[in-house]
């Protein structure tokens, strides 16, 4: 792991949290099963730590039979009522059911555009946005970007997902470069953009 002072302070507070930003969180993120598990992760995470979902990953992996969205959208009410008997997973039966109504709405705009990650660079100009923040306090919690995005999506019938959890959902899938400047992922998830052919000049 970049265990530097110049890391991005919240991936310091836990060992969990330090291995994600430096593995996964903001780099671009172009598959469709991988950008479905961030709907139903980030979608849980509202109201709670961050922390607390990524320890109970792996009860999600399970129950969401690792995140295949046609998979998800045929549950019924023996898949909610496991989950909510299961402490292995976030136990709240709205977030549950809006989860199952998600996996429809992500089918319905893979149908339309493609792929998600084509939904979401249609809504972005097409390509990664790369900020240059150089403290935490300089990073919103929400955009005019992330509203719109939130305002689509309501419109097309997926819940949980507001304004700032559509801005946490863009940081973590890599779509938002929101490391700050001197953290040694910041290039990295650059790069990684760069590669994918996402990023402008």
């Amino acid at each position: 792991m970049s265990d530097t002072p110049d890391t991005c302070g919240w991936a310091r507070n836990s060992e969990i949290e330090h291995r994600y930003h430096d593995d996964e969180w903001g780099k671009l993120k172009l598959d469709d099963r991988t950008l479905f598990e961030f709907v139903v992760l980030e979608s849980a995470q509202a109201g709670l730590s961050w922390r607390t979902v990524l320890n109970k990953r792996e009860g999600y992996r399970q129950h969401y039979l690792n995140f295949y969205p046609e998979k998800v959208a045929q549950f019924g009410e023996a898949e909610i009522a496991a989950m909510l008997d299961d402490p292995s997973v976030i136990r709240n039966r709205a977030k549950i059911e809006a989860s199952i109504g998600n996996a429809s709405v992500f089918l319905a705009l893979v149908d339309e555009f493609g792929s998600f990650s084509d939904y979401l660079f249609s809504q972005m100009g097409g390509a990664v946005i790369t900020n240059r923040w150089r403290s935490m306090a300089e990073i919103p919690a929400e955009t005019e970007l992330s509203k719109a995005i939130a305002k689509d999506l309501k419109k097309r019938g997926m819940r949980f997902f507001g304004s700032t959890i559509v801005y946490a959902y863009l940081q973590a899938c890599g779509y938002v470069n929101d490391h700050i400047e001197q953290c040694p992922e910041y290039q990295q998830s650059i790069t990684r953009a760069r590669e994918a052919g996402y990023l402008k000049g």
